[in-house]
């Protein structure tokens, strides 16, 4: 095995470790309902719309981060290896996304408590401009 060969493949460890996860791979931190408890129902509503707007952004930042990742991974691959030391992984926007998801977790049990009958839906993602 060549020189080449170990160092290809010691650069698609490395750059492939340190992808960025698609918005939909991050899993949701636990956040306690506790804190929604002395919400009123028109309280949650407005704090899961506020929640909501929030996570859209952190999740389009998030899939932007994730594509150029996944090209500076092929690029590192293919043509120039230092392009490896462009990838930029998971940082503090996958960290705020996952709370927010929490959040939004920790609402809906809230409202189910509450009996607010609120219908909390999955919304589509947004589109990577």
């Amino acid at each position: 095995m060549s020189y080449l060969n170990v160092a290809l493949g010691l650069i698609a460890c490395v750059a492939i470790s340190g992808c960025a996860k698609k918005s939909t791979d991050i899993a949701a931190q636990y956040v306690s309902p506790m804190q929604f408890q002395s919400y009123s129902c028109s309280q949650i509503t407005e704090e899961a719309q506020r929640v909501s707007e929030y996570s859209a952004r952190a999740m389009l930042v998030q899939n932007k981060t994730a594509s150029s990742d996944a090209v500076a991974t092929g690029v590192a691959l293919v043509l120039f290896w230092p392009a490896a030391f462009f990838v930029s992984g998971n940082g503090a926007n996958a960290a705020e996304l996952a709370r927010l998801k929490g959040q939004m977790d920790a609402l809906q049990s809230a409202s189910i408590q509450k009996d607010c009958g609120l219908e909390f839906r999955k919304a589509p993602l947004p589109e990577a401009t």
